[in-house]
């Protein structure tokens, strides 16, 4: 009887053996001690592209790139004579159709009962996204037209393009690892080591800020700042990234030259109104506000209905006006302390700080009313029509991102569920006076 159990068990560990091995998502090949195929699974001839009979027959040299890491009979004895327990490699393999595809290759032994050396097992994870994202973003630090730089959270420089190795006058390679601040020139040091801290507790995600360097000769240089936290996968500060634009020469700059770059720096180009930068600066304060003297602080997510059928029929210079009318209106509705912010495409936000929840209704009702009226734009009359989403809270400890969240779902609600006497037919309508 066990010896019926026992084998009702070992076919039963064949079966699942069996089904992890097909189903298995990653890609797995199992390699004898001379280097060649045992088996592969179907995720790996997926990859690849080749069956599983065609695959048996090529050794792991002929699928990879030639010149690239393949597993040679040393690397082999020393897995069987225990000096090392695996070991990863990163190497192009080569599919069917001749393209190269990166991957990340972890290898270990396999031991029969009596710890004999049986065989190797390899398992494959494709990075070539990761990779390439990677490529991309060396690219696009290079080629930049101003010096772009990033810092840990400790405040130590872990990455620096050429052009801002141009502004300080030292290499790559002397800069990382060194303090940002002490490329700064003593002065502004304590405004930069402020933003750090915020920027290490997560409490801003973007800034604005003018100081002056200094170059390896020297000499001081203004450059204008514009700075980013970058998160990491918990969501948790991770590092900085700052873009730095000369604005000047070795002297400061007048008080008008400077204002009107750092409004530049912080407003949206097409409408004039407030941008990401700015409408984070100003949530902030608006916080401290909230925390003090209490209140309710209301955001307003505007999206302007049927904005790419506009752009589609009419192009996109009448689109580039309907967003300034927008822009316009809102300006015009709210309150002079309160903020028009546009954050992407036909998206607008309304920040505003209020005594009670029936002044945030009030608002938003006005915002809702001003954008389904029509307006004057260059060439003709328009009828623009939005859907407005309100969030608001009496929490000081609220994230902007949470309350946008909130926002977004009541204007998808509102957008889907309005009555026909409130609003048109999801178009805009623009009256034509004359071609645009």
């Amino acid at each position: 009887m066990e010896t019926v159990e026992f084998g009702a068990w070992r076919a039963k560990e064949h079966v699942l053996w069996e089904a992890l091995w097909n189903q298995a998502a990653g890609p797995i090949a199992l390699v004898d001690l001379s280097g060649r195929h045992l088996d592969v699974n179907p995720a790996l001839c997926d990859l690849l592209g080749y069956d599983r009979e065609t695959l048996l027959h090529l050794s792991p040299v002929e699928i990879t790139y030639p010149g690239d890491y393949a597993m040679e009979r040393e690397t082999i004895n020393s897995l069987i004579r225990e000096e090392i327990d695996g070991f990863s490699s990163e190497k192009r393999l080569l599919r069917s159709d001749g393209r190269a595809v990166l991957m990340l290759v972890n290898s270990s032994l396999i031991r029969a009962p009596d710890g004999s050396p049986e065989m190797i097992v390899s398992q494959f994870h494709d990075i070539t996204a990761r990779r390439e994202s990677e490529r991309l973003w060396q690219q696009t630090l290079v080629n930049t037209p101003v010096g772009v730089a990033s810092t840990d959270l400790a405040g130590r420089l872990s990455e620096a393009n050429g052009k801002f190795c141009e502004l300080v006058g030292l290499r790559r390679q002397e800069l990382l690892g060194q303090p940002f601040t002490d490329l700064i020139y003593n002065g502004d040091q304590a405004r930069v080591e402020a933003l750090q801290t915020e920027f290490r507790e997560g409490s801003i995600d973007t800034s604005t800020i003018e100081i002056r360097l200094r170059h390896r000769d020297g000499h001081t240089l203004w450059v204008l700042g514009r700075l980013g936290l970058v998160r990491g996968l918990e969501e948790l500060p991770a590092y900085v990234v700052g873009q730095y634009e000369p604005i000047g020469d070795d002297t400061q700059l007048s008080e008008e030259r400077l204002a009107e770059l750092t409004r530049m720096a912080l407003h949206d180009p097409l409408t004039e109104v407030a941008n990401r930068s700015l409408l984070g600066d100003r949530f902030q304060q608006e916080l401290c506000t909230l925390s003090k003297a209490g209140g309710v602080l209301l955001v307003l997510l505007v999206d302007l209905d049927g904005f790419k059928e506009v752009n589609d029929q009419y192009g996109h210079d009448a689109g580039d006006e309907i967003l300034r009318a927008a822009a316009r209106e809102l300006s015009n509705v709210v309150r002079s302390g309160d903020t028009v912010a546009r954050i992407g495409g036909d998206e607008f936000v309304v920040l505003a700080y209020l005594t009670n929840q029936g002044e945030a209704i009030k608002l938003r009702a006005r915002v809702e009313q001003r954008l389904n009226t029509a307006t004057s734009i260059a060439g003709g009359r328009i009828r623009v029509t939005a859907s407005v989403g309100m969030s608001t809270t009496r929490d000081p400890s609220t994230s902007y991102s949470d309350l946008k969240n909130e926002a977004d779902q009541d204007m998808y609600i509102r957008k889907h569920n309005l009555p026909s006497s409130t609003r048109t037919s999801g178009q805009l309508r623009i009256r034509r006076r004359g071609p645009y």
